[in-house]
């Protein structure tokens, strides 16, 4: 068995039993990359000489007994707009192709600090926008359970690169679902945690209110390990929040006795594949044996949460990517005739069809005429969708429903219809419009063999009611 294989927290125990040596695990995940990435297409950089040198120096650390993490040593993939000093940072986009960072993102510092070996950056929607991993400029990525679906987005290379066995856990960032969807379809585990718990510094914004930093892997026990790694208060970030509750891992209980669960109607109705359906409402039965209370309700402003998503969204992408204008860095076109005629034409060249559409359709809803019409109206509905979470909340431990309307369609089927596409993340969105955490489980396969994502949504700073079903879930899961 290839120790890629492993769990994170079970390649770290052998690593600190002396059962094999950091440098192994980093060759490892090195030689897989070589094997698979040829079809996948998950990565757009592989650091193998600084990987290397980065496992040695871990390796002395445990030796002299200076790091005690339950994944030091382990492999991690770090997504492509998380910032890291001196490795190439692109988001996927043309517009950053030779963006070498001056500074590392604070989650990926933290990791560093647990003895991560960052082992290369995953291939994205170009700037996190999109739903499948399509607009890269690198090229699709693949999903690994078939090569001719989409692995979902934008965090579709950390999903896939964890699905097929190439590294042993990943972070990735979710603005609208970009963890979530993406681990339903590659049949992984993350989670979106609340916003403000994962320090934002060093991330690449594109929707400054809603993007979050979470663990993607293959098991509920490595993203509440990683997830506890990573949350820290940071004063760099102004919307860094400081908790004394981030013990995720003492979550880590198989106990649902008396969970109150809430099953939305509105998430089982028109629009959702029968498999999923099936799939999701047998997993609702599981927690409902081990004890847990299950009641259907309303939650119809939901139904808003799409319109509201991509008005706010767009908008806040249109100021951050205000700044990738060809001065300062990243690309810059080559023949050009005075100031303006620069910026147009590097923002025209380097720059995606998909992200010149949010840019153009947030710089609209922000124009003279229609501000109030279209964005305040937005920020009134996102008040309301949190309004209606809290009454829900009021009543429930944990919200269940699916991670996404269908399994992950063929290649090109969603970029031929962009509205398709964005209802796609018609169960995930709200989460981040509210702040609230979410997590993504495995809970079947569809006729075609392709995974369905179980969703839990937890109140704000209640991960641990989330993480605790979860694995309750993934436990009856092995019995069955």
């Amino acid at each position: 068995m290839s120790l890629m294989s492993l769990t994170a927290v079970q390649l770290g125990e052998k690593i600190k039993n002396r059962e094999i040596s950091v440098i192994e695990a980093a060759n490892a995940a090195l030689d897989a990359i070589d094997a698979k990435e040829s079809s996948i297409n998950g990565f757009v950089t592989v650091d193998r000489e600084n990987a290397l040198k980065r496992a040695e120096k871990v390796q002395k650390d445990i030796d002299e007994g200076n790091i005690l993490s339950p994944i030091a040593g382990v492999p991690v993939a770090i997504k492509d707009n998380m910032c890291t000093k001196d490795m190439l940072t692109t988001c996927s986009s043309k517009i950053l192709g030779n963006f070498k960072p001056s500074y590392t993102a604070e989650a990926v510092i933290n990791l560093e600090k647990a003895g991560a070996v960052i082992i290369g950056k995953t291939n994205m929607d170009e700037f996190a926008m999109g739903s499948t991993t399509e607009t890269s400029a690198y090229g699709a990525t693949k999903n690994p359970w078939n090569t001719e679906h989409v692995p979902g987005g934008s965090s579709g290379g950390s999903c896939a690169v964890i699905a097929a066995e190439e590294c042993s856990y990943a972070l990735g960032s979710d603005t609208g679902g970009s963890i979530r969807q993406p681990s339903s379809f590659c049949g992984v585990t993350g989670i979106k945690p609340t916003y403000g718990t994962v320090s934002r510094y060093g991330l690449i914004a594109y929707g400054s209110s809603l993007d979050q930093i979470g663990p993607i892997a293959k098991d509920v026990t490595d993203c509440a390990t990683v997830l506890e790694i990573i949350s820290s208060h940071d004063k760099k970030d102004s919307t860094s929040i400081k908790r004394d509750d981030i013990d995720f891992t003492s979550a880590l209980v198989d106990d649902v006795k008396g969970m109150k669960i809430g099953i939305p109607k509105g998430y089982f109705g028109e629009g959702l594949d029968p498999e999923v359906k099936e799939a999701v409402l047998n997993a609702a039965k599981e927690l409902e044996k081990k004890g847990a209370i299950l009641e259907e309700f309303d939650l119809d402003l939901v139904d808003y949460a799409i319109p509201a998503y991509y008005v706010i969204a767009c908008a806040e992408a249109s100021s951050n990517l205000a700044r990738f204008d060809g001065v300062k860095y990243g690309y810059r076109t080559q023949d050009y005739n005075g100031l303006h005629n620069m910026y147009k034409k590097t923002r025209s060249e380097g720059f995606g069809a998909e992200v010149k559409r949010r840019i153009m359709l947030g710089s609209f809803v922000l124009s003279s005429g229609y501000y109030d019409a279209y964005y305040l109206k937005a920020l009134r509905t996102k008040a309301l969708i949190k309004k209606a979470f809290d009454e829900a909340f009021a009543k429930y431990d944990v919200i269940l429903g699916p991670a996404a309307p269908t399994t992950a369609p063929k290649l090109g089927e969603s970029l031929s219809d962009p509205l398709k596409m964005y209802l796609g993340d018609i169960y995930t969105i709200s989460v981040n419009l509210a702040g609230l955490p979410g997590i993504s489980v495995p809970c079947g396969l569809d006729c075609k063999g392709l995974p369905i994502g179980l969703q839990l949504i937890g109140d704000c700073f209640k991960e641990k009611n989330i993480i605790r079903a979860a694995y309750s879930f993934e436990k009856c899961e092995k019995k069955l």
